[in-house]
């Protein structure tokens, strides 16, 4: 992607212009021959959940064109956010457990689970303890939101 700047307003470009004023055949310039029209990259940084993409910008030092990483605000305490990412926690797990229910429901009626899905099913659950016990020892909103919680494929 590539940006250029028009009179202060900074326009982005998914594919360079064919013609550009009255040059033909922009698009097969190589990158020295755009920047001196003024197409430079767009560098897109990487955010995590707590944080947003605030409005591009000229990044001068590195001459690209870039956006600068906001820290989002939430209205949430950090006990409800925690709440809430418990909760999808315990929805993972609880889903992975899911796929081996039907052993336990036959054990109900007298037909023994194998030792392994015994097994893997507690330490599924240890697992999920250990990880909301992580989740509770977060202090921030920030911690909280950027936590990765697994997931199961």
């Amino acid at each position: 992607m590539k940006a250029i700047n028009i009179d202060g307003t900074i326009k982005t470009y998914n594919s360079i212009p064919k013609t550009w004023g009255n040059i033909l055949g922009v698009q097969y310039l190589n990158d020295s021959s755009l920047e001196e029209l003024g197409f430079y990259d767009v560098v897109t940084p990487s955010t995590k959940q707590s944080q947003e993409l605030g409005s591009i910008e000229w990044d001068s030092k590195n001459k690209v064109f870039t956006y600068p990483i906001k820290n989002r605000t939430y209205s949430q305490t950090v006990a409800e956010l925690k709440t809430q990412k418990i909760e999808n926690l315990k929805s993972i797990y609880g889903s992975k457990l899911g796929k081996t229910d039907w052993y336990i429901v036959r054990a109900q009626e007298g037909i023994a689970a194998p030792q392994d899905i015994i097994d893997a099913r507690a330490s599924l659950r240890t697992e999920c303890a250990s990880k909301e016990a992580e989740i509770n020892a977060l202090s921030t909103k920030s911690s909280i939101l950027d936590y990765q919680l697994p997931s199961f494929i």
